[in-house]
């Protein structure tokens, strides 16, 4: 898949999240796990939902809650908890002391980074 068809894709699963069409997110995803990996299919499903959050904060909550399988659902959380993590490693916080992660991938903050991050 070249980076125009991702794009489409992407466009695509934004587009039926806003309709809240759960048929055509249920079949974009089935069609994205055939052409890509798990981690690549919540890479395309993290790009849509930012693309909705800025029109339709509703819908991203009912994908959230009904649309997306449990296993890309994890694939997301660690993504996403990487990343926080590389960010607060950025601003000073210490690994190990201020943050860490546990062995299911879940970011692990002390109360004072929660109040300052």
């Amino acid at each position: 898949m070249n980076l125009l068809d991702l794009d489409q894709e992407i466009g695509k699963m934004a587009r039926a999240i806003m309709a809240r069409n759960s048929l055509i997110v249920e079949a974009l995803i089935a069609h994205l796990r055939t052409e890509l990996t798990p981690e690549c299919v919540a890479g395309v499903l993290i790009i849509s939902i930012e693309r909705v959050v800025w029109f339709d904060t509703e819908a991203i909550v009912w994908a959230v809650e009904n649309l997306i399988p449990a296993d890309i659902m994890q694939e997301i959380r660690r993504i996403t908890s990487f990343t926080i993590y590389k960010q607060l490693v950025a601003k000073g916080f210490v690994p190990g002391q201020d943050l860490s992660v546990d062995a299911d991938g879940n970011l692990l903050l002390k109360k004072k980074v929660r109040t300052i991050a």
